[in-house]
């Protein structure tokens, strides 16, 4: 029988397994201690705990760190990383260096349940939640953990789906008995769950980040399914009646697809959706996935888009295009492992 994960607990969870296990409160916090804050890979390491504690603790748990499967490495230096989670499914976990910044872009659910139609996710299904502990594993046992200054919730899975897991595992790395990570360093993207960015906004203080795609609703409903019971009119109501104060950032993700979303009209509508909203907008290269019709856009089209938008006052940024050589869409690594069962 499978022995549960000691890695991924909070602090709460784990002064309950202390007093399951008999022992003294004080343990909770050095047990936090050596997950969190010191790079061990097995209870034995926890040497300012007795023998006795240690064989306890191991008798019922597992210490519950994984290494990936599989790697593959881009020429622009991204790496992405394969983890098989408990189901049987594959999950990926995206190591993107930049200049001044490393990124890992985490995976919060085999498979997805949202059907956008541009993300190879999606033509998965829905395989299963990962648990706080399959998150942050992609963090911790990234061959590149110690470089890491930033960390972004965009990887397989709709993350505020799945909000219990996200939130422990955003609780853990923010925490000061966790990772003590600024949440600043952090965000969290969704295609626009109303009660998931409810409950995100009040229990975490980290960066926000709506996938919008388009401003017209029937357009984003063929492109985004979610638009149908979650309308991104919904969406904006929530932002403007939060207190996003100076610390915190709220964006907004744009894939641009060729001859569908990027037209005068587009601009016109998301400067008037967006106006009295202090935020970004990210424009993305759409990443061809197989089967899709949709096209990428030239990167002039792009510029072109960005400049319209600034000169709306709607601060706009490119995001680079990274690991096109190594299945860079989300999903695509993972379903390419699956379909060889």
């Amino acid at each position: 029988m499978q022995k549960e994960k000691l890695y991924g607990k909070t602090l709460n969870e784990l002064i309950s397994v202390t007093r399951q296990l008999g022992m003294p409160g004080f343990a909770a916090k050095q047990i936090a201690d050596w997950l969190y804050r010191k790079e061990i890979r097995s209870i034995e390491e926890m040497t300012n705990l007795s023998k006795k504690m240690r064989e306890l603790i191991s008798d019922n748990y597992e210490f519950g760190l994984s290494d990936p499967v599989k790697s593959a490495e881009s020429s622009d230096r991204t790496k992405k990383y394969l983890f098989k989670v408990l189901n049987g499914k594959y999950i990926e976990a995206v190591y993107i260096p930049e200049r001044n910044r490393a990124t890992l872009c985490a995976s919060t659910q085999a498979g997805c349940k949202m059907g956008c139609i541009f993300c190879m996710t999606g033509k998965q299904g829905f395989q299963g939640n990962l648990s706080s502990n399959e998150i942050l594993n992609q963090f911790r046992s990234l061959p590149e953990f110690r470089s890491l200054t930033n960390i972004v919730y965009m990887g397989m899975g709709e993350p505020l789906d799945n909000p219990g897991e996200v939130l422990k595992s955003l609780d853990i790395l923010t925490n000061e008995w966790g990772y003590a990570w600024s949440p600043s360093r952090i965000t969290v993207s969704t295609v626009g769950l109303v009660e998931g960015i409810k409950e995100f906004l009040e229990k975490s203080r980290c960066h926000l980040a709506v996938s919008l795609h388009s401003p017209f609703n029937e357009e984003r409903r063929e492109l985004m399914p979610v638009q149908k019971t979650n309308t991104v009119k919904e969406v904006l109501e929530i932002i403007r009646s939060f207190d996003f104060g100076k610390q915190r950032r709220v964006s907004f993700e744009y894939i641009l697809f060729k001859g569908l979303n990027d037209t005068s009209a587009h601009i016109k509508e998301l400067s008037r959706i967006l106006n009295g909203i202090r935020c970004r907008i990210n424009l993305i290269r759409f990443h061809p996935v197989p089967g899709s019709p949709l096209n990428s856009p030239d990167l002039p089209d792009v510029i072109r888009f960005r400049e319209a938008l600034d000169a709306k006052g709607i601060l706009t940024t490119i995001r680079a295009s990274r690991g096109i050589d190594i299945q860079a869409a989300c999903g695509l690594l993972s379903t390419l492992e699956q379909n060889k069962i």
